[in-house]
């Protein structure tokens, strides 16, 4: 059966705001790799791991598209996919040992930085 664009955007948005969770970003690791960053960059080592997070610093998605506070804005664009995905119940099984839950990281290849990325809670991101 074809649908109106308007039912179309209609069902959509229904799905994304009631069926969407808040998601838990946890900082898990610091890589750092000097010689690449000698080799490459024109700091070289001296640059050393991101300045921006530590391990164990934890983030909250509350929705939207929204960054959150505090969080590296290349990180955000590195990993937002997978928070998207994981929000709206996307599952890694069999890959991950639990569902709802995924490993990342952000596309630094001198400095990456790797996140754990778990839905929270059950349908309650905030749609105001």
């Amino acid at each position: 059966m074809i649908y109106p664009l308007f039912v179309l955007k209609i069902e959509y948005e229904i799905w994304r705001f009631e069926d969407m969770k808040k998601v838990k970003i946890t900082v898990l690791h610091k890589e750092f790799y000097p010689d690449y960053a000698d080799t490459y960059l024109t700091d070289g080592k001296a640059v050393g791991r991101c300045p921006l997070l530590e391990v164990g610093d934890e983030f909250i998605y509350e929705g939207s598209a929204k960054m959150p506070e505090g969080f590296c804005p290349w990180a955000w664009i590195d990993i937002y996919r997978s928070v998207s995905a994981m929000s709206s119940g996307s599952s890694c099984k069999p890959w991950n040992n639990t569902d709802g839950q995924t490993i990342v990281c952000c596309t630094d290849g001198i400095r990456p930085v790797v996140f754990n990325v778990e839905a929270i809670g059950e349908n309650d991101v905030d749609i105001e």
